[in-house]
C-alpha cells in the first residue's frame, strides 16, 4: 500500500523517484540513426536533434525483446530500457554491426536516473538544472516540452541530461546524472519543493495509466498489440524491421484480432491480488493477474491483467483466484482514469 505522500505530490506538486535501476545504453557513430531505425518498431531516422520515442525491439517472430526510450542527444542516441534485458539487447545489436559506422556502450553502473512526476516539476527542474554560456532553463520553457525533448544541462558544474517524460501518464522530467552525484542532485530536488516517493507510489501511478513494465505485463512471448502499446511504440509509415511482418498481418489479415490482450482490473474489498493469479470467469480460465497496485484514487485494490478474447470488453466480471480466497473483478477500460487531489 503506498504512503500516499508520494502518489499525492504526482497530483499537487512533484513526486521524485529514483529509477537508477534502468538499463542505459548509448550508441553513437555516424550511422546510429540509420541502425536504430533499422532494428526498433519507430522511426528513429526522423527524430531532430533533442528529440526522442518510445520503441520496441522485436524477434522476427514479432515477439517482444524489449521495449525502450530512445533519446537523441545530438551527438548520440541513449536507450533507455529495462535492465535485465540490457545486456541482451547489447549483444544482440552489437551482433548484427558489420560496414556500419556504430559504436555501443553499456553505462547502466555509470549513470543514475531520478524521474520527477507533477504539474511542479518544470518549477522543480528550473530551480536546479543550469545551461553553462547560455540562459538558464525557465519553468515556462520546460513546461512547454513535449515528451522525450531533452537537452544537456548541468547541475553544479556535473553533466546532467533533462528529458521530458510521462512514463506514468503525469507530466514530468527523466534526470540522468553520473552516480557519484545522484544524491546531491535528489536533496538539491527536494530542497526545490519535490516530495520523494518510493516504489508502491510508482506502482500505482503506473498501473492507474495503464502502463505495461516489461517483465511483469509483457514479456519475450508478448507481442506489441497485445500489450496496447502500438500507439506509442510502432511507425506504420517507416520501412522494414524485424517483427514488421507479423504485426502487419494481424493489424491487416486478422484485422486487428488477437487472442489475449492487457486490461485493467477494479478489485472488489481490500485484499490485494498477486502477480500471477488465475482469473476465471464461472467455470472458464480467462487469464492471469499480471502486477497490482492499492490505488489511493480508487481507495482499493487495481491490477493489469492478461485476458482472453472473450473478457476484452469493459464491465465484464471475473473472479481473482488468490490462494485460498477468490477475490471479485471487473474488468476497467485503460487508463483507469484521471486521478483527484483530494
Amino acid at each position: 500500500m503506498t504512503g500516499d505522500g508520494g502518489y499525492r505530490a504526482a497530483a499537487r506538486s512533484a513526486a521524485l523517484f529514483d529509477r537508477s535501476e534502468r538499463g542505459k545504453i548509448v550508441v553513437a557513430g555516424a550511422d546510429r540513426r540509420a541502425y536504430l531505425h533499422a532494428m526498433l518498431t519507430n522511426d528513429i531516422l526522423s527524430l531532430p536533434a533533442g528529440g526522442g520515442c518510445y520503441a520496441a525491439y522485436l524477434t522476427p517472430q514479432g515477439r517482444m525483446i524489449a521495449d525502450m526510450v530512445v533519446l537523441d542527444l545530438g551527438d548520440a542516441l541513449l536507450v533507455d530500457l529495462d535492465r535485465a534485458v540490457a545486456p541482451t539487447v547489447l549483444a544482440r545489436l552489437d551482433q548484427f554491426v558489420f560496414s556500419e559506422d556504430v559504436k555501443l556502450g553499456d553505462v547502466s553502473d555509470a549513470f543514475g536516473k531520478l524521474t520527477l512526476a507533477g504539474p511542479a516539476a518544470a518549477r522543480v527542474v528550473a530551480g536546479v538544472a543550469g545551461r553553462p554560456g547560455t540562459p538558464p532553463m525557465t519553468a515556462d520553457e520546460l513546461a512547454a516540452w513535449p515528451p522525450f525533448r531533452n537537452a544537456r544541462a548541468g547541475f553544479r558544474g556535473e553533466l546532467l541530461i533533462v528529458a521530458a517524460s510521462e512514463e506514468v501518464g503525469v507530466a514530468g522530467f527523466d534526470l540522468y546524472v553520473e552516480r557519484p552525484h545522484l544524491e546531491r542532485l535528489a536533496a538539491a530536488l527536494v530542497a526545490a519543493g519535490a516530495v520523494r516517493a518510493g516504489a508502491d507510489d510508482w506502482e500505482a501511478l503506473r498501473i492507474e495509466s495503464g502502463r505495461p513494465a516489461f517483465g511483469a505485463d509483457m514479456d519475450h512471448d508478448t507481442i506489441p498489440l497485445e500489450a496496447g502499446i502500438e500507439a506509442r511504440a510502432i511507425s506504420f509509415t517507416k520501412g522494414c524491421y524485424p517483427g514488421q511482418e507479423v504485426v502487419i498481418r494481424v493489424l491487416h489479415r486478422g484485422r486487428g484480432r488477437i487472442a489475449r490482450k492487457l486490461v485493467g482490473l477494479a478489485i472488489d474489498g481490500t485484499q490485494m491480488p498477486g502477480a500471477g493469479d488465475a482469473l476465471r470467469a464461472g467455470d472458464r480460465e480467462a487469464g492471469r493477474v499480471t502486477s497490482a497496485a492499492w490505488s489511493p484514487r480508487l481507495g482499493g485494490p487495481i491490477a493489469l491483467a492478461m485476458v482472453g478474447r472473450e473478457f476484452f470488453e469493459a464491465g465484464t466480471e471475473l473472479a481473482v483466484v488468490h490462494g485460498d480466497r477468490t477475490l471479485a473483478a471487473r474488468v476497467i477500460a485503460l487508463p483507469f482514469g484521471l486521478r483527484a487531489e483530494g
